[in-house]
Protein backbone atom coordinates (compact mmCIF):
# COMPACT_ATOMS: atom_id res chain seq x y z
CA UNK A 1 0.00 0.00 0.00
CA UNK A 2 1.42 3.66 -1.04
CA UNK A 3 2.43 5.41 1.96
CA UNK A 4 0.01 8.59 1.72
CA UNK A 5 -3.01 6.28 1.40
CA UNK A 6 -1.89 4.45 4.61
CA UNK A 7 -1.62 7.90 6.30
CA UNK A 8 -4.96 9.21 5.22
CA UNK A 9 -6.53 5.82 6.40
CA UNK A 10 -4.96 6.18 9.71
CA UNK A 11 -6.00 9.85 9.87
CA UNK A 12 -9.52 8.68 9.14
CA UNK A 13 -9.51 6.13 11.96
CA UNK A 14 -7.91 8.37 14.84
CA UNK A 15 -10.08 11.44 13.84
CA UNK A 16 -13.40 9.46 13.71
CA UNK A 17 -12.79 7.33 16.75
CA UNK A 18 -11.25 10.66 18.62
CA UNK A 19 -9.18 8.26 20.80
CA UNK A 20 -6.80 5.81 21.28
CA UNK A 21 -6.46 3.35 19.00
CA UNK A 22 -4.07 0.18 18.80
CA UNK A 23 -1.09 0.14 16.47
CA UNK A 24 -1.70 -3.22 15.92
CA UNK A 25 -5.55 -2.68 14.90
CA UNK A 26 -4.40 0.14 12.73
CA UNK A 27 -2.49 -2.34 10.88
CA UNK A 28 -5.60 -5.02 10.70
CA UNK A 29 -7.80 -2.51 9.17
CA UNK A 30 -5.09 -1.04 6.73
CA UNK A 31 -4.17 -4.55 6.59
CA UNK A 32 -0.34 -3.80 6.50
CA UNK A 33 2.19 -4.82 9.10
CA UNK A 34 3.04 -2.94 12.19
CA UNK A 35 6.11 -1.84 11.08
CA UNK A 36 4.35 -0.06 7.92
CA UNK A 37 2.05 1.83 10.42
CA UNK A 38 4.77 3.14 12.59
CA UNK A 39 6.38 4.44 9.48
CA UNK A 40 3.59 6.19 8.39
CA UNK A 41 2.63 7.73 12.35
CA UNK A 42 6.07 9.15 12.23
CA UNK A 43 5.58 10.29 8.95
CA UNK A 44 2.56 12.13 10.36
CA UNK A 45 3.94 13.14 13.31
CA UNK A 46 6.78 15.54 11.27
CA UNK A 47 3.86 16.55 8.82
CA UNK A 48 1.92 18.22 11.40
CA UNK A 49 4.89 19.47 13.11
CA UNK A 50 5.98 21.43 10.11
CA UNK A 51 2.79 22.54 9.12
CA UNK A 52 2.36 23.92 12.51
CA UNK A 53 -1.14 22.11 12.87
CA UNK A 54 -3.55 22.50 15.11
CA UNK A 55 -3.19 18.63 16.20
CA UNK A 56 -0.75 16.21 17.16
CA UNK A 57 -0.18 12.58 17.02
CA UNK A 58 0.93 11.15 20.39
CA UNK A 59 2.08 7.94 20.89
CA UNK A 60 0.50 5.66 24.02
CA UNK A 61 2.52 2.65 24.63
CA UNK A 62 1.25 0.79 21.99
CA UNK A 63 -1.61 3.14 20.84
CA UNK A 64 -1.56 6.28 18.51
CA UNK A 65 -4.46 9.20 19.46
CA UNK A 66 -4.53 12.68 17.31
CA UNK A 67 -4.86 15.65 19.99
CA UNK A 68 -5.57 19.27 19.42
CA UNK A 69 -2.38 20.98 20.65
CA UNK A 70 -2.22 22.58 23.99
CA UNK A 71 -1.43 26.28 23.70
CA UNK A 72 -4.70 26.14 21.54
CA UNK A 73 -6.63 25.42 24.59
CA UNK A 74 -8.01 29.05 25.00
CA UNK A 75 -9.43 29.17 21.68
CA UNK A 76 -11.03 25.62 22.16
CA UNK A 77 -13.35 26.52 25.35
CA UNK A 78 -14.99 28.95 23.59
CA UNK A 79 -16.68 26.98 20.97
CA UNK A 80 -16.80 23.57 23.86
CA UNK A 81 -16.85 22.56 26.92
CA UNK A 82 -13.49 22.79 28.91
CA UNK A 83 -11.50 20.00 29.00
CA UNK A 84 -11.73 17.88 32.67
CA UNK A 85 -9.31 19.55 35.36
CA UNK A 86 -7.92 17.35 37.67
CA UNK A 87 -7.94 18.78 41.55
CA UNK A 88 -4.97 16.75 42.54
CA UNK A 89 -4.24 17.13 46.51
CA UNK A 90 -0.54 16.32 47.83
CA UNK A 91 -2.04 12.74 49.09
CA UNK A 92 -3.84 11.64 46.12
CA UNK A 93 -0.65 13.08 44.17
CA UNK A 94 1.27 10.93 46.52
CA UNK A 95 -0.62 7.87 46.13
CA UNK A 96 -0.81 8.27 42.29
CA UNK A 97 3.78 8.32 42.43
CA UNK A 98 3.72 5.28 44.46
CA UNK A 99 1.29 3.17 41.78
CA UNK A 100 2.97 4.27 38.83
CA UNK A 101 6.57 3.42 40.44
CA UNK A 102 5.32 0.00 42.20
CA UNK A 103 2.47 -1.00 39.85
CA UNK A 104 0.92 -3.88 40.27
CA UNK A 105 0.18 -2.89 43.76
CA UNK A 106 -2.68 -3.37 46.42
CA UNK A 107 -4.69 -0.78 48.29
CA UNK A 108 -3.05 -2.38 51.72
CA UNK A 109 0.69 -1.47 50.18
CA UNK A 110 0.27 1.74 49.24
CA UNK A 111 -1.23 2.40 52.70
CA UNK A 112 1.78 0.45 54.38
CA UNK A 113 4.39 3.01 52.30
CA UNK A 114 1.81 5.86 53.37
CA UNK A 115 1.49 5.00 56.75
CA UNK A 116 -2.32 6.35 56.29
CA UNK A 117 -6.03 4.98 55.29
CA UNK A 118 -5.46 5.37 51.08
CA UNK A 119 -8.65 4.62 50.21
CA UNK A 120 -10.31 8.57 49.68
CA UNK A 121 -6.66 8.95 47.21
CA UNK A 122 -7.43 5.21 45.74
CA UNK A 123 -11.12 6.56 44.79
CA UNK A 124 -10.18 9.56 43.26
CA UNK A 125 -7.89 8.48 41.23
CA UNK A 126 -10.22 5.96 40.27
CA UNK A 127 -13.08 8.40 39.41
CA UNK A 128 -10.37 10.43 37.18
CA UNK A 129 -9.27 7.28 35.57
CA UNK A 130 -5.70 7.82 36.01
CA UNK A 131 -5.36 4.16 37.67
CA UNK A 132 -7.27 1.22 36.95
CA UNK A 133 -7.69 -2.55 38.57
CA UNK A 134 -5.32 -4.66 36.76
CA UNK A 135 -6.46 -7.85 38.81
CA UNK A 136 -6.48 -9.14 42.07
CA UNK A 137 -2.89 -10.78 44.06
CA UNK A 138 -2.72 -14.53 44.14
CA UNK A 139 -2.63 -14.10 47.71
CA UNK A 140 -5.00 -15.09 50.53
CA UNK A 141 -8.09 -12.19 50.43
CA UNK A 142 -7.57 -11.90 46.88
CA UNK A 143 -7.06 -7.78 47.23
CA UNK A 144 -6.96 -5.96 44.05
CA UNK A 145 -4.33 -4.89 42.13
CA UNK A 146 -3.94 -1.17 40.66
CA UNK A 147 -1.96 0.20 37.82
CA UNK A 148 -1.76 3.39 35.88
CA UNK A 149 -3.93 3.75 32.62
CA UNK A 150 -3.58 5.99 29.14
CA UNK A 151 -4.65 8.55 30.60
CA UNK A 152 -1.77 9.24 32.89
CA UNK A 153 0.06 8.72 30.28
CA UNK A 154 -1.95 11.81 28.38
CA UNK A 155 -2.02 14.01 31.46
CA UNK A 156 1.74 13.48 32.60
CA UNK A 157 3.02 13.52 28.62
CA UNK A 158 4.66 10.26 28.39
CA UNK A 159 4.66 8.03 25.80
CA UNK A 160 5.21 4.77 28.14
CA UNK A 161 6.23 3.94 31.89
CA UNK A 162 9.93 4.38 30.70
CA UNK A 163 10.04 7.34 30.03
CA UNK A 164 9.28 8.22 33.91
CA UNK A 165 11.97 9.58 35.86
CA UNK A 166 14.30 7.24 36.75
CA UNK A 167 14.67 6.10 40.46
CA UNK A 168 17.87 5.77 42.69
CA UNK A 169 18.81 2.21 42.52
CA UNK A 170 19.42 2.26 46.41
CA UNK A 171 15.68 3.61 46.63
CA UNK A 172 14.31 0.96 43.99
CA UNK A 173 15.94 -1.88 46.12
CA UNK A 174 14.12 -0.26 49.25
CA UNK A 175 10.96 -0.19 47.33
CA UNK A 176 11.55 -3.87 46.36
CA UNK A 177 12.30 -5.07 49.95
CA UNK A 178 9.33 -3.05 51.38
CA UNK A 179 6.98 -4.63 48.88
CA UNK A 180 7.93 -7.89 49.74
CA UNK A 181 7.50 -7.00 53.73
CA UNK A 182 4.38 -5.81 53.16
CA UNK A 183 3.01 -9.01 50.92
CA UNK A 184 4.26 -10.83 54.02
CA UNK A 185 2.90 -8.62 56.69
CA UNK A 186 -0.69 -9.48 54.15
CA UNK A 187 -0.38 -12.96 54.37
CA UNK A 188 0.41 -13.26 58.18
CA UNK A 189 -2.70 -10.88 59.22
CA UNK A 190 -4.97 -13.18 57.05
CA UNK A 191 -3.48 -16.07 58.20
CA UNK A 192 -4.26 -15.02 61.99
CA UNK A 193 -8.44 -14.37 60.66
CA UNK A 194 -8.04 -17.70 58.16
CA UNK A 195 -6.17 -20.09 59.31
CA UNK A 196 -4.74 -19.87 55.76
CA UNK A 197 -1.10 -21.15 55.38
CA UNK A 198 -0.89 -19.34 51.64
CA UNK A 199 2.24 -17.33 51.08
CA UNK A 200 1.59 -14.06 48.67
CA UNK A 201 3.17 -13.22 45.87
CA UNK A 202 5.28 -10.35 46.33
CA UNK A 203 5.29 -7.59 44.04
CA UNK A 204 8.11 -5.07 43.16
CA UNK A 205 8.32 -2.43 40.72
Amino acid sequence: MEQKKLKSIIEAVLFTLGSAVEIKKLAEVAEVSVEEVNKAAAELEKKYEKEESGVMLIHLEDSLQLCTKTELYDYLVKVANAPRTYHLSDSVLETLSIVAYKQPVTRLQIEHIRGVSSSHAVDKLLEYNLIQELGRLDAPGRPILFGTTEEFLRVFGVQSLEELPRLNPEKVEDFREQAEFEALSESVDENKDEGSSENPIPVGI
